[in-house]
């Protein structure tokens, strides 16, 4: 068959696994027709995940067989690099490409393209995907992929019909108003983080004031998780450093809860797995008990303040809405406002738009941006990609080498 090359634009709602599985199965849509007789395989983090189950489950490493690294260990890229080399080792005769740049730094996403751009003259591929920015360079057929189907189009989408936010009000006020006269909320002063003889981070300097709204990027494995966790109370090598966190030295007799008293913190993985039949309404009030789903009686001004982030949000007529039932976009506007629901001293916002669709992704950046401007949290945002429209006052960017990643300021 020629070799042509399709993108298939999706929501967040779109039946993708049905699409992939009818496609590996030779049911393909009818505009696919020709990929009926030809094998394909499967590039997708969803693949990733299967194999380091597998591996957890029965010690049987499939990616990395040269290896006794566990795969979960490997970066995103090095990940993704063993399951292209496996899938080609399968003599495919298509590629499906399922959002292949999620979760890769600028290094890893470009080494891909020009890994596929070599092998885009000996097969076709399929890619499905999120966000316009990643449409691959040799595509050269569209469709968008609904629940009725595949639906041809001229031409790729643009981002910019992303759906623009519509938060009704202001963000609602906190129950309780903390002060904090301190000039710092963290400051890291050289600090350095090994591993054995791997050096992780350099001499980190970084003072964060209250109030501030800063990104923190960085390549995978650059040290922007060792960081936060440093922050957060999760790391024990923070002890011996010179860190202080709200206004204490590190290492003063704090548990890990007073620390994370102070903090909130979102991250997809917190809700990815997350099986639990709880409304929406609760599930914002466990930000106020630092639970994920709520497990108490709510009082009625805790009701009260849930009820008002929803009316922000657009969504009071689904306050009992179970939580699962959600879309993955409006997921992660709910998980947003339960981070920030107490107005916590420090918001830490760790990849929140990782895996959505253009409208979904923007629709978070607008949220994100309206709670720095209209509260007195400090917020840091992590991400991979530079989101469009986002509005950080600051940007430290970690910088990686042999010696260790170093920080750098914009």
């Amino acid at each position: 068959m020629k070799t042509e090359h399709w993108a298939i634009f999706i929501s967040n709602t779109s039946p993708v696994r049905a699409f992939t599985d009818a496609l590996l199965q030779h049911r393909p849509p009818e505009l696919l027709e020709a990929y009926r007789v030809l094998k394909g395989g499967l590039f997708s983090s969803q693949a990733v995940d299967a194999f380091i189950e597998e591996e957890v489950r029965h010690d049987i490493h499939v990616l990395n067989p040269n290896t006794e690294q566990e795969l979960r260990t490997f970066s995103s890229g090095e990940r993704k690099k063993a399951l292209l080399s496996y899938l080609l080792k399968q003599d495919p005769q298509f590629l499906i490409l399922d959002n292949p740049f999620d979760n890769l730094d600028q290094t890893s996403r470009e080494a891909l393209i020009g890994r596929l751009n070599e092998l885009a003259g000996q097969m076709p591929m399929i890619q499905i995907i999120s966000r316009k920015e990643d449409l691959l360079p040799f595509i050269s057929r569209y469709a968008r992929l609904e629940n009725a189907g595949m639906v041809m189009l001229e031409a790729p989408p643009s981002a910019k019909d992303a759906q623009q936010s519509q938060f009704l009000g202001t963000v609602p006020p906190p129950l309780v108003h903390k002060t904090y006269t301190e000039a710092y909320l963290v400051q890291m002063k050289d600090v350095t983080i090994s591993y054995g003889e791997k050096v992780v981070v350099r001499e980190i300097n970084w003072k964060i004031k209250p109030g501030e709204f800063w990104q923190l990027a960085g390549p995978n494995g650059s040290g922007k998780t060792t960081l936060l966790s440093l922050i957060t109370g999760d790391n024990p090598k923070a002890y011996g450093q010179d860190l202080f966190l709200f206004g204490y030295r590190k290492g003063r007799g704090e548990s890990v809860w007073d620390i994370k008293e102070e903090i909130g913190y979102f991250t997809p993985a917190m809700t990815d797995r997350f099986r639990g039949y709880h409304s929406i309404e609760h599930m914002l009030i466990s930000g106020l008990v630092d639970s994920i789903g709520l497990y108490v009686q709510p009082t009625k001004s805790q009701k009260q303040l849930a009820m008002e982030w929803l009316y922000l949000l657009g969504m009071e007529e689904q306050a009992q809405v179970a939580f699962v039932s959600l879309s993955p976009g409006e997921k992660r506007l709910i998980m947003c406002a339960r981070a920030m629901i107490k107005h916590p001293l420090l918001l830490i916002l760790d990849e929140p738009t990782a895996g959505l669709d253009d409208a979904s992704a923007a629709l978070v950046v607008d949220l994100v941006n309206k709670m720095a401007e209209e509260s007195k949290s400090t917020i840091v945002f992590v991400s991979h990609r530079k989101e469009a429209g986002l509005k950080p006052d600051q940007t430290l960017e970690l910088v990686a080498d042999k010696a260790g990643s170093r920080a750098v300021f914009s």
